[in-house]
């Protein structure tokens, strides 16, 4: 579900009326709603029970502070991937000792900074990266606290830019090798084994990959915690959103549409629960979640204007102030985002369009060859389930200011990122 909907004929993010949001602080704007947050962390929370069980947010998927701040309000931990992420978190009033560290290519600046900031754990993705660790923790007289990252080669059906599961993926230990890597950490004198740690791929809409991961890494945690006394399991995030349903009812069924056009069977939190929750108690530890795009994903939008409407020979381009340097998702992806107008259409006029941006790459589009409600220039857009993986990659490419982000609570607008200038974008360059 989520806080998106019309009322008198216009969108409304909660209580707030987005033709005024967009005429306070401009478009292109990033929207998003606290209510979908807290709902969605509370859903899963709920669903996991009476599991020992720690929620660690998945920072890469939004990473601006109030986001972080309201996940720290609900007691989330917080899955993190550099050291800029682990800033964020503690600026945003977050613990470090609930911070779990992944990431293949971790620097000494950052292992230094997560050891003293005594993070929760680093998520280990290689021999040499453990080999590492111990060498810098040692020369400071500390243990690093680490669960090693298991590869499991379990097929998630995922995007490949986003399939991480797999032996042929950069992430991750094998499973044939992982116990001899843990008999190494065991003698290291900078290490201390914490965990296990696996994920298997973002944007997953089946439960059966999710019980198949935990059936193949089972038996290790077992034995891990019989030799090594681990306190945790970490079993990642990588559950799916809906990112293509019938908007005017409301409510969106957990899929997304394949390549063929079929609609893969609807994933929803309590079926995910059940595929995984008997495995998961039978282990005996504590169990770790890095969701990301299922708790903020459907809870941001992409504000956006028309500004010109150009009929080519063969099709009509809807042309908006938001480019791919704003939401990059369709063009590195090719995925699907739904777009709707801000004013409630009073007729069922529909047209084939492809809704592009302003920068000079054909790859510039949010959709192509879509039927959409007729939309005229100078009219408002709103790109749908933008939440996640929308600003944090954003980039200045044409040299155009990133976007300003606002968070809507209620009735209450707040501004929680400002727009680019100008000036911004030459800041900290220097003359040769």
């Amino acid at each position: 579900m989520h806080a998106f909907h019309y009322r008198n004929g216009r969108l409304h993010c909660e209580e707030a009326d987005l033709v005024q949001v967009a005429e306070t602080h401009g478009t292109p704007l990033y929207v998003y709603s606290a209510r979908t947050v807290r709902d969605h962390y509370r859903r899963l929370d709920q669903a996991l029970g009476d599991l020992d069980h720690l929620i660690c947010y998945a920072v890469k998927a939004n990473s601006n502070r109030a986001i972080l701040r309201l996940l720290v309000e609900q007691g989330a931990g917080f899955d993190i991937v550099s050291g800029g992420e682990l800033y964020r978190v503690i600026a945003a009033g977050g613990d470090p000792a609930r911070c779990t560290f992944a990431g293949v290519g971790k620097s000494r600046e950052e292992i230094e900074y997560a050891l003293a900031e005594g993070v929760f754990c680093f998520n280990v993705e290689s021999e040499a990266e453990l080999d590492y660790i111990n060498r810098i923790a040692a020369a400071k007289g500390v243990r690093a606290p680490i669960a090693l990252r298991v590869n499991p080669d379990v097929e998630a059906g995922a995007h490949k830019y986003v399939s991480t599961g797999r032996s042929e993926n950069k992430f991750g230990i094998a499973l044939d090798r992982v116990a001899a890597v843990y008999e190494a950490a065991a003698r290291m004198s900078g290490i201390r084994i914490r965990g296990v740690q696996m994920h298997i791929g973002s944007q997953i809409t089946d439960a059966q990959p999710f019980a198949d991961a935990i059936a193949k890494v089972a038996p290790l945690v077992r034995a891990f915690r019989e030799r090594y006394a681990i306190e945790f399991l970490s079993i990642g995030g990588g559950m799916g959103i809906v990112y293509e349903s019938s908007f005017e009812s409301g409510r969106r069924d957990w899929w997304e549409p394949s390549t063929s056009g079929e609609a893969p069977h609807a994933l929803t939190i309590d079926e995910y629960a059940a595929a995984t929750l008997p495995a998961l108690r039978a282990l005996g530890v504590r169990i770790l979640l890095e969701p990301g795009r299922l708790l903020v994903g459907n809870a941001g939008i992409l504000l956006t204007r028309v500004r010109y409407l150009k009929q080519a020979e063969q099709k009509k381009f809807v042309i908006v102030d938001a480019g791919m340097n704003d939401l990059i998702r369709p063009a590195l992806y090719q995925s699907y985002h739904e777009i709707v107008p801000v004013i409630e259409p009073a007729g069922s006029n529909r047209e084939r369009v492809d809704v592009v941006g302003p920068v000079c790459e054909s790859g510039d589009f949010f959709a192509q060859d879509r039927e959409l409600t007729e939309l005229h220039e100078g009219e408002l857009a709103a790109i749908m389930s933008a939440g996640a993986y929308g600003f944090v990659m954003a980039s200045n490419y044409n040299s155009r200011p990133l976007p300003a982000e606002v968070l809507v609570d209620g009735a209450r607008v707040g501004l929680v990122r400002e727009r680019q200038t100008y000036a911004d974008l030459v800041r900290g360059e220097h003359d040769f």
